[in-house]
């Protein structure tokens, strides 16, 4: 389901369908997928971007560790290579924030017209039914939202000193101004560990959450 939702969203991109999401959803279930498909797509994509992200950001810190710890060689070429790992942590974070946001247009869609189809039922054993299953999905959703942005909001804490690191040793590339900033290792190593965790704990509440969706279909 996954890949064919990935396929038409580059068919309707490709066709220039998708001036808006809102026009973007309504394109995606005239093929014939509904909102809840697209939104369990999207969880999947917020999952592997912070999935990318943490994998970019550790690979960052190891990199800075080995500036910071330089024992002889290419100084400079280590430092270069320390900026393109950050510059591609940066592109992750960027990354795990506009699929945050994707889920949330389309959850906010699916809830409104879920909440709206409610007054259309003439069987009130139904509407309950549909109304239990519609508190369900929205308690485990804002669960797995919650998990997401709290380990999305832990990434610039940890980026933006890392970034102010490496722009100071852009010009201060020797080794007393390493000995200067051995401390930040300590420090930012321990906001990674902390990032690492609260994001393993929101990629397992997004596991969770696509599962039960593909569970329980409406």
């Amino acid at each position: 389901m996954f890949r064919l939702i990935g396929i038409a969203t580059a068919l309707s991109l490709a066709l220039g369908l998708t001036a808006c999401d809102t026009a973007y959803m309504a394109t995606m279930e005239k093929m014939g997928y509904a909102k809840r498909d697209i939104l369990s797509s999207r969880v999947k994509s917020a999952r592997n971007a912070q999935e990318d992200a943490k994998k970019e950001i550790q690979s960052a810190l190891e990199q800075f560790g080995k500036v910071v710890g330089y024992q002889g060689g290419d100084l400079e070429a280590t430092y270069k290579k320390l900026n393109s790992e950050l510059e591609s942590s940066e592109d992750s974070a960027e990354a795990v924030r506009k699929r945050i946001t994707d889920v949330e247009s389309v959850a906010d869609s699916l809830f409104s017209e879920w909440k709206t189809e409610l007054g259309q039922y003439s069987s009130a054993d139904l509407r309950r039914k549909s109304e239990e299953k519609l508190t369900q999905t929205k308690s485990r959703y804002n669960e797995m939202l919650g998990a997401m942005k709290k380990a999305e909001q832990r990434i610039d804490p940890v980026l933006k000193p890392l970034r102010d690191q490496v722009l100071y040793l852009k010009h201060n590339l020797n080794a007393r101004a390493l000995a200067a900033i051995k401390g930040e290792l300590v420090k930012v190593d321990a906001q990674v560990d902390q990032l690492v965790k609260d994001m393993n704990k929101s990629i397992a509440e997004a596991d969770k959450f696509i599962q039960s969706m593909e569970k329980d279909p409406a």
